[in-house]
């Protein structure tokens, strides 16, 4: 029997009449490797990640924070609305709604700081987004939560993991003060940690979802609806978050980064906050859905980063189709990430007007032409 949380405002106290399976354990270790490879992955990645920040840049976004405002906009104003909708429309059992809408309160996670350094978006608007997200999720995942269950006449007490949000500030601030700093006094070194510290946490983070998934057989409870939203879920995110960037006048740097942060949630925290909220016997039901959506989380990552690359290939073809001159003394020079997110601006068909975010001390993706390689 399924229960239509939209139409019944005590849906959620029909809850006891499921009959859950007894027989599903929660494995003890399951909460150990999500926490403690997540925190390793989370520290090592971000000093790495930090090794991208520029001081200058970091304070323009500070000091004109538009591009933090779209995003916060998008991860705490569009994704519970489309967790809502969701699970509304699916038609989701109570426990199961409650698990989708959780995961769409959740702030931004740090996946998205992966994602956006192989697509060329803004690191220092990620990382920004990430922290700030984080911040203000010690408000508006209540505040979002509230909103959103008032229809339902939530029985069950919905504990915020305010302990879980603390220890992922420390870890995310800190490694990346220590990379900004390296950055400032190493320039040069940042480059190759930051290399190294992409390539590693990519794999890494394979590792863990994986893992993750082969511990948790046992709570996997598959359901095909369930899986299809978690699925949809981080895409519509993402699609979401890049027209939002992009009606609000974002550059196609910054309209990158603001979809993959949108779309890329907080697993852990999302686990976490089921774990204190529900019993063992009602996680049964709620488990598989995190799980299946940092899994297809990742995929969906790592399909949007395969169709750049090709995307990038076709425009430099083009490019030196135009330019056949200079292909092959070009062939074998290497470009940056700044050269190469400057040349794919330029190379864009359709330019954006430059809105508020874009002030003109060039913090944009957009680098003087000087900056470019002919042959990029």
């Amino acid at each position: 029997m399924r229960a239509n949380c939209s139409s019944s405002s005590a849906c959620l106290a029909n809850s006891s009449e499921e009959e859950l399976p007894v027989g599903l354990q929660v494995p003890g270790n399951l909460e150990l490797i999500f926490s403690v490879m997540s925190a390793v992955m989370m520290g090592l990645l971000m000093f790495s990640l930090g090794c991208s920040v520029e001081l200058q840049k970091l304070w323009s976004h500070i000091r004109r924070p538009w591009g933090i405002a779209v995003g916060l906009l998008c991860q705490f104003g569009l994704m519970p609305l489309i967790a809502y909708l969701l699970a509304t429309s699916f038609s989701l059992k109570p426990l199961q709604a409650i698990a989708v809408l959780i995961m769409g309160c959740c702030p931004g996670g740090n996946i998205s700081n992966i994602f956006t350094y192989w697509v060329d978006g803004d690191m220092d608007l990620s990382i920004s987004m990430t922290t700030c997200s984080t911040v203000a999720a010690l408000g508006m995942m209540p505040l979002c939560l509230y909103l959103y269950t008032l229809p339902w006449n939530l029985e069950e007490k919905l504990t915020l993991p305010y302990q879980n949000i603390g220890i992922a500030l420390v870890c995310l601030t800190i490694p990346v003060t220590f990379g900004v700093y390296v950055n400032y006094r190493f320039p040069k070194q940042s480059k190759i940690i930051l290399k190294i510290g992409a390539t590693v946490g990519a794999v890494l983070l394979l590792v863990v979802a994986i893992a993750g998934v082969v511990l948790a057989k046992d709570s996997w409870n598959p359901d095909i609806i369930l899986l299809i939203i978690s699925f949809i879920f981080p895409l519509i995110g993402h699609v979401m978050g890049f027209l939002l960037a992009f009606l609000t006048h974002q550059s196609w740097q910054r309209c990158r980064t603001i979809s993959l942060e949108t779309g890329a949630q907080n697993i852990q925290m999302c686990f976490t906050m089921l774990q204190l909220s529900f019993s063992a016997k009602q996680l049964v039901q709620m488990l598989s859905f995190p799980l299946s959506y940092g899994l297809f989380q990742v995929l969906n990552g790592i399909l949007i980063i395969v169709a750049y690359k090709m995307y990038k290939r076709i425009l430099k073809n083009k490019h030196r189709k135009r330019n056949p001159s200079c292909a092959e003394g070009c062939h074998n020079k290497s470009t940056s990430p700044k050269e190469t997110s400057a040349f794919l601006e330029m190379n864009e068909e359709v330019a954006l007007p430059h809105g508020p975010s874009e002030p003109t001390d060039g913090h944009t993706a957009l680098e003087p032409t000087g900056h470019v390689s002919p042959c990029a």
